[in-house]
This record gives C-alpha cells, sequence and structure tokens, in this order.
C-alpha cells in the first residue's frame, strides 16, 4: 500500500527513480517521445522558480486551461510545489464562462495550451485578477510567456536534485489546499470544491490497492485533468511508477490506442459505448459477418459470469468466438489491456454485461469530486458486477433514512470555496457528506448506486449539466413557457418544451398553418422547425457538452394541479419523467447509433 502524505510525494517518487519512460508525449509529427523522471523533476523546478520570480506564494491561485499534455502536469507539480493551489479549467467551457471562475478563484496566474484558450483569457482578462497568460503552444501574442521559456535549460541539469527545493516542497502539509476544482451545483451556479493535499493524497493511498500497478504499465491519460478523476488516476499512477502516454484529444485516442498499446485503461462509460457501436456497425454490412457476430455475442452471454469473477472461459465454442470477433475488438483497446476501469457515471448493467460476454471484465468505481474522488471500486480481485464496488477501507458509509448515501473519513473535503466549512447544507449533524445519491449496502459491504437525489444531470460521458440556467435561457423565448432537461445517464441533453400556447397561436396563424388541436400543432414540421431554430440558438451560448440535441414539445401546460409543479412553481422532475417516460425513451429510441 502507498503511504503518502502530501501530493509532493508524488514528485518525489518521480525523481527518485529516474526512469527513462516516465511519461510519453506526442510531438507534431505525431510520434510518441519519452520524457525521463530526471526531465520531469527538473522542468518542475523550472516552472516552479518562474512563479516564485513573479511572486507566487503559497494559498495563491494558478489557472490551468489545457487539453491533457505533460505540461498541464508540470504546471500542477510545480505549483503543488510551492503550496500554492491550482485551479483546473474545463478547456471546452466558453470564455464567458472561464472568465467567471478565473475571477472567483481570484487566480493570478493563467497557464493555457492553445491560442483558442489564451483567447477566452485574454478576452475577459479584464474582470479578473490574472497578472500573467502562459501559454504552451509556440505562439507570437503581445502579453502571454512561452512555456519553453520557462523551462529552458532545465533538461541540461541532469539528475541532480536541488535540496532547497526538494525542502519547500517537504514543507507543505497534509492540510494545506491543494486544488480548487469547479463543480456546478443544484442552482446552477458552479462551486469550487477545496481539496487538500492529504484529501487526494490519502485517497490515493487505497484506491488502486490490489490492482498491481508496476513500472511495465502503462496508461494513455484522456479524460480531462480538469476533472478529479483524470487527476487522481495520474497521481496514482506516477505514485506507482507507470508510465503515463498523454493523448490531447478525444478523436486521437484510437491511434493511440494502436500505437501506445496501454495495460490499464480507465474510461467514462461512453467511452465503452462507443467501441461497442463501432463493433456492431462493422458487423452490420455483411450478413456473414452479422451471423458470426451475432453468435459470438450469444456465445460470450454463456460464459460471463466466469468473465465477471476473473476467469476465462475455456469452452472450444468461447475459444472459437474469441478468435473470430472477441480479440478484434480487444485490439480497438490495443490489444494487451489488462485492466478496465469505468468511472465518472454509471456505467450500466448492460454495457457491462456485454463486454463481460466478450471477455473483457470492466471494473466499476463510484465517488464525487467532493470526495477525492473515490468512495468504493470494485477490485481484480474482490469484484461484483452491477456494483460500483466496496467502500475504500479509510471511507465511512451511512445510508440516510431517505436512502441517501453519507460519507465520511480523511478524503472528504471541509467545504465550498468562500462558503462556510462543513456547512448543514452539505454535511449531516455527524460530519458525514451528503452525496446526493441514493444507495444500498448488500450483505457483503458491496455498494449499489439506485439513484440520483440532485437534480444535476450526468451524461454517459461523465459531464454534469445543471439545467436551470440552461431551461431559463430557453424561456427567455416568448414562445416558451416551460421547459425540462431530461437526459441523466444518456450520452446528451434534451429537452421536454411547453411552448406559449397563445403567442405560438398567433404566429402558426401568421404562417398559414392551421391545426385543430394543439396536440397537431406541436406536430407540425414548421412549429418544429420554428422551436429548433430556438434551441440552436440557446446552444451557441453553451458548452459543447451542455448542448441540448433533441427535444420534444408537449401538448400540455404545467400546472400545480396537473401534479407537475410544486407549491413554490418548481418542476417536479421525477414525476415529468415518468409522465413522458413514453416520449423521452423515444427521443433515446437510438442512441447506441446517434452522433453526439
Amino acid at each position: 500500500m502507498l503511504n503518502l502524505k502530501t501530493l509532493n510525494d508524488i514528485l518525489s517518487v518521480i525523481a527518485a527513480s529516474n526512469r527513462e519512460r516516465a511519461v510519453l508525449a506526442q510531438d507534431a509529427s505525431g510520434s510518441w517521445n519519452p520524457i525521463s523522471g530526471a526531465q520531469i523533476y527538473q522542468r518542475v523546478r523550472s516552472v516552479a522558480e518562474a512563479l516564485i520570480s513573479w511572486g507566487i506564494q503559497k494559498g495563491d491561485r494558478i489557472a490551468i486551461l489545457s487539453e491533457n499534455r505533460w505540461e498541464w502536469a508540470v504546471t500542477d507539480f510545480a505549483t503543488l510545489a510551492l503550496g500554492a493551489v491550482d485551479v483546473p479549467i474545463y478547456p471546452t467551457l466558453t470564455a464567458e464562462q472561464t472568465g467567471c471562475l478565473l475571477a472567483d478563484s481570484r487566480s493570478r496566474i493563467a497557464v493555457v495550451s492553445t491560442r483558442t484558450q489564451y483567447e477566452k483569457v485574454a478576452q475577459r482578462r479584464r474582470h479578473t485578477g490574472i497578472e500573467r497568460i502562459v501559454l504552451m503552444d509556440e505562439s507570437e501574442t503581445e502579453d502571454a510567456v512561452s512555456f519553453s521559456s520557462l523551462i529552458h535549460g532545465a533538461d541540461a541539469r541532469g539528475t541532480a536534485r536541488d535540496s532547497g527545493f526538494d525542502r519547500l516542497a517537504c514543507g507543505i502539509h497534509p492540510d494545506d489546499l491543494a486544488t480548487l476544482i469547479y463543480t456546478s451545483g443544484t442552482t446552477g451556479e458552479p462551486k469550487g470544491v477545496m481539496l487538500t493535499h492529504g484529501n487526494i493524497a490519502s485517497n490515493i493511498n487505497y484506491s488502486t490497492n490490489g490492482f498491481g500497478m508496476s513500472q511495465s504499465d502503462i496508461c494513455i491519460s484522456f479524460l480531462p485533468l480538469s476533472h478529479i478523476t483524470a487527476r487522481h488516476l495520474d497521481y496514482a499512477l506516477y505514485a506507482q511508477n507507470v508510465t503515463i502516454a498523454y493523448c490531447s484529444a478525444f478523436d486521437k485516442l484510437p491511434a493511440a490506442m494502436t500505437a501506445v498499446r496501454p495495460t490499464v485503461f480507465v474510461a467514462v462509460p461512453r467511452v465503452y459505448e462507443k467501441v461497442r457501436e463501432e463493433a456492431e456497425r462493422r458487423a452490420t454490412p455483411s450478413p456473414v459477418k452479422s451471423r458470426i457476430f451475432r453468435w459470438a455475442i450469444a456465445t460470450g452471454t454463456r460464459h460471463r459470469k466466469d468473465v465477471a469473477q476473473g476467469r476465462t472461459p475455456s469452452s472450444l465454442s468461447w475459444k472459437l468466438a474469441s478468435a473470430l470477433v472477441y480479440r478484434k475488438i480487444a485490439q480497438a483497446f490495443g490489444g494487451r489491456v489488462r485492466c478496465f476501469i469505468s468511472g465518472g457515471a454509471p456505467l450500466g448493467l448492460d454495457t457491462a454485461n456485454w463486454y463481460a460476454g466478450i471477455g473483457l471484465r470492466i471494473l466499476e468505481g463510484y465517488g464525487l469530486t467532493e470526495t477525492s474522488p473515490v468512495i468504493a471500486i470494485n477490485s481484480p480481485k474482490q469484484g461484483r458486477m452491477g456494483s460500483v464496488g466496496r467502500p475504500l477501507p479509510n471511507v465511512s458509509c451511512r445510508i440516510a433514512e431517505d436512502g441517501e448515501l453519507l460519507v465520511s473519513g480523511p478524503s472528504i473535503f471541509h467545504g465550498y470555496w468562500k462558503q462556510p466549512a462543513h456547512a448543514p447544507e452539505f454535511f449531516d449533524e455527524q460530519g458525514y457528506f451528503r452525496t446526493g445519491d441514493i444507495a444500498h449496502l448488500d450483505s457483503d459491504g458491496f455498494l449499489y448506486i439506485t439513484d440520483r437525489k440532485k437534480e444535476l444531470l450526468k451524461t454517459s460521458g461523465g459531464k454534469l449539466i445543471a439545467p436551470a440556467p440552461i431551461e431559463n435561457k430557453l424561456k427567455a423565448d416568448p414562445l416558451i413557457a416551460q421547459v425540462a432537461l431530461v437526459g441523466d445517464r444518456h450520452k446528451f441533453a434534451s429537452a421536454l418544451i411547453v411552448p406559449q400556447f397563445a403567442i405560438l397561436e398567433a404566429w402558426s396563424s401568421q404562417q398559414g398553418i392551421s391545426a385543430p388541436t394543439r396536440r397537431e400543432l406541436v406536430a407540425d414540421p414548421r412549429v418544429v422547425a420554428r422551436y429548433q431554430s430556438i434551441i440552436e440558438r440557446v446552444n451557441e451560448s453553451l458548452a459543447n457538452f451542455e448542448t441540448i440535441k433533441r427535444f420534444h414539445l408537449v401538448p400540455d401546460e404545467w400546472t400545480l394541479d396537473s401534479g407537475e409543479l410544486t407549491p413554490s412553481l418548481k418542476l417536479k422532475r421525477r414525476v415529468i419523467a415518468q409522465k413522458y417516460a413514453p416520449e423521452i425513451a423515444a427521443l433515446y429510441a437510438d442512441e447506441a447509433v446517434a452522433h453526439r
């Protein structure tokens, strides 16, 4: 078991190992080049020295706005070494959203990846406290500092350690704030989750126990490092001398898997869904391939219990199916993955069963940003399909009377940025954090998440969407009276829309549209097209993962009397979801093959 006290202990592991291939990074030509442990250390040291020269002190915030790349990790470790606090920001956010987070966190430095990300910060800079912008890419800008200038000469330092820098890093304590990660609240207002060095380190110490990670392993880092799941994973891998290959874009992942051939693969459910969709798509055109594929899947179904328990089936039919079908699907992951892990969103038993049927066992875990993040995880030796595994040994779980999962332990945060620690809204009287998820524990201690208490939608890709602000944007149009976003656990968001019928009927009359009933009116193609234009306009102001891909026009108004509204006229989302279950199902009927 690991025994990390702070995240700076991980940098010490990287430097001490002096591995020739601590990191794999792609150059402009697409080639994968190794970066040694000594190089990582010296580059971290150089960036830290630059930050010190700019007056950065313990507790100051440094924002990172970048896709996954080695510079992200170097900036992160340099920030942590000083006791400063990094503020990761999703590179998919708009300039306005980015500016709000920079201002709220009072970040002094913004380290960005590309000219596009630079423009976001520059556009909103006067509304923030940003003093300097550091640009990773080489690009001519008026006021950005090039990342290359910060690390100039670092590699020439060789393997020598700097005692002064090491003492500085060792002087950081477990209770010191390490990172400020913004996550949307139920109101749609982003809340800054404050995680300390000790929060994350204590979680890493237990989260990968039993997985047998070693320096012979390699993993592709492609899940956004602005999310705690990816950060936690990379920290855990660095601490165990696993090689990390940085993949900056999701569309580069297939090529990366072929070139890097990882042995450990961690992804959100949507990635596994896409591989499955592609496998099924390729089998469809040819009648012969289709028959073989269906036979192989049926054969695998009969053996998936063995796979789920970590055993390789030995029957002749399974071996033949593996040779004809299963191995080809495994090649999509590089062909030598020994450990598949899913997190960030519910995997779904259907997906888990499908993969078990082709011989690939996916171990599912569960956690939240506020819990650093792992609460529970299935391990290779102790797993149960359908569950999210057993809680970590240092995490205490309780089930409240209403079924909500409550958790406590050293990895649980103490509060949100600019809010009181252990606020009663988020913690119970015993100090347990309210997860907002409905759960139960079976007799063997495996945890099952059965529902969401909070109103946040979580896509199958692991993105959190706050419905209220998007709904309000839509309701700003006079043709829309009410709207409810749907799509929890699906790969995209959709909307149920109640038109402002008086205005719609007037508009329809002007357009020469005649419809005897409201149901016929909302089904008219010209009406649907009009609402599509509203959706497209609102989508322009949203981050890509928030955009509404489909919608359904409802012919009825939602009222207190009809049951869709509370006495304070808030939406009863579960009531609406139940009432319109067939319509919602229709929106996602072809989800497996639908394009986002």
